[in-house]
């Protein structure tokens, strides 16, 4: 199980470079209850996104079991993804990747933790590093509850950058907004620059192990 970190951790720090959900923090943070809404913001996304990690992979898993060739066509599914990494690094190329989407009306935890769980389906270039490392989970054929488990590490370690907001608000107050205003628009200029640079690297990277496999029956890792 060790050995699949050193491969899912250049997607999740690609992953985790996601200022639209950093952007709804701060939108939280100006609430009446900015402290609970926007842990509520993003238990809301964690939650779901390691609901629809699950769901993803039992769907690959079911794929993999009616075509009976469970390991070529893992790679067929990563070349695939690959392909959508290539595009969504020329697609990110106009440098709105980071759009920010709020949410309406008056903001509870409630609402907040609803419309976190959606966030993750919000910008398709957000999503690709997720299916990759769900992808990559499955090709280490490990038992279900080791599965599980990497699948809910990747998720914590996701959400840890994030906890950061509540954490000064709780400490500092309106003070903070000021300080994570500056990090997000650091954060935003870093996703429209690099971003497609960094899809670009990951596709070729996926398509390559994917296609090495495929014609010589060994991957890159």
């Amino acid at each position: 199980m060790s050995e699949l970190f050193p491969v899912l951790l250049p997607l999740l720090l690609v992953d985790a470079l996601n200022p639209v959900l950093f952007a709804l923090l701060i939108v939280a943070t100006g609430s009446s209850r900015p402290v609970a809404n926007s842990i509520a913001f993003l238990s809301g996304h964690t939650v779901a996104y390691f609901v629809a990690g699950i769901a993803f992979a039992i769907g690959l898993e079911q794929l993999t079991n009616r075509l009976q060739n469970p390991q070529p066509i893992d790679f067929f599914i990563e070349l695939a993804i690959g392909v959508l990494f290539l595009w969504a690094a020329l697609g990110a190329r106009d440098g709105k990747a980071s759009e920010p989407r709020e949410p309406e009306g008056d903001l509870t935890p409630a609402v907040c933790f609803g419309y976190g769980a959606i966030v993750n389906f919000i910008g398709v270039p957000f999503a690709l590093p997720y299916v990759a490392a769900i992808d990559q989970i499955l090709k280490a054929d490990l038992p279900v509850e080791s599965s599980l488990t990497v699948l809910a590490i990747y998720n914590l370690a996701y959400a840890a950058p994030f906890v950061a907001v509540p954490v000064l608000v709780a400490a500092i107050g309106d003070s903070a907004r000021p300080v994570l205003e500056k990090i997000n628009n650091v954060l935003t200029t870093l996703v429209d620059r690099l971003m497609p640079f960094l899809l670009l690297l990951l596709g070729i990277l996926i398509s390559t192990d994917a296609l090495k496999f495929i014609l010589t029956g060994e991957p890159l890792w």
